[in-house]
Formats: C-alpha cells, sequence, structure tokens
C-alpha cells in the first residue's frame, strides 16, 4: 500500500513539475515583452533593442534605426493604450505569444510575437506580426 502512494505521489509530482517547465518559457517571453514595450514608453532605444534577436539585429544593425522603424512601423506597440496577454504557442526553442493591444487611436490589434531562445537561454524577439481586430461591444 505505501508503495502505490508513493508512486501516485510521484506521478502527481512529475505531472506538476512538467506543467511548470512548460510555462517557464512562456512566462518568460512575456517578461521580454513587457520591458521591452516599457523601453518604447520610455524611449529608451538602448533597452528595447537589446530585446531584438540577432536577425534582427542582422536587418537594423542601429538602435536608433530600429527605434525609428518602430516609432513608424508598430505605433501601437511603441504607444499602446492598454495590452494583455493572450495565447502563446511553444514550437522547440521559439514561442510564438499573441499580445492584444488597445491602441492609442481607440482601435483594437493583435499583435504575434515571435521570440527565439538563444545559446544562453534568454529569449529574443524575432519578429511582431501586427493585425487589426474587430473590438468588442461598448461596456
Amino acid at each position: 500500500m505505501v508503495r502505490i502512494v508513493f508512486v501516485a505521489l510521484c506521478l502527481t509530482f512529475s505531472i506538476c513539475l512538467g506543467a511548470a517547465f512548460a510555462d517557464e518559457p512562456v512566462d518568460t517571453v512575456q517578461s521580454v515583452i513587457r520591458a521591452q514595450i516599457k523601453a518604447f514608453l520610455e524611449d529608451d532605444a538602448d533597452t528595447a533593442y537589446s530585446f531584438a534577436s540577432p536577425a534582427i539585429r542582422t536587418k537594423f544593425p542601429d538602435k536608433i534605426v530600429f527605434f525609428e522603424m518602430v516609432k513608424r512601423s508598430y505605433q501601437h506597440l511603441y504607444r499602446p493604450g492598454n495590452f494583455a496577454f493572450g495565447r502563446s504557442k511553444v514550437l522547440g526553442d521559439e514561442v510564438f505569444q499573441e499580445v492584444l493591444i488597445s491602441g492609442s487611436d481607440g482601435k483594437d490589434w493583435t499583435a504575434i510575437y515571435d521570440l527565439v531562445e538563444q545559446p544562453d537561454g534568454s529569449y529574443k524577439i524575432n519578429g511582431v506580426m501586427m493585425l487589426q481586430t474587430a473590438s468588442g461591444p461598448q461596456l
């Protein structure tokens, strides 16, 4: 009887531990996204650029050029009204994270972030796709 209880406890522990590890990349990438948006709001190009993946840094080798591109092409990320995290998907060393944004223009947007794990275990932003979404009913 003690053996069955021990095995059951081990299985329960391993399932819970597995679920915790499954959430870790998502928690990490959400922290990265939150920190980059904070840097945008503070006009901190150095910090915002620090979250860019090597592929993005190849396209935009200068933090000022990167920051200007964000201001021009991703204004809803640069100056979001409110934002919240939506669905996420982990595929190997890549995490896709949905960010729901109430734009400063009053429109709703969905940003799909692509983050890749780096050799040091950190995650860097590898791209963002913006989609205008239908707003819900007025409350």
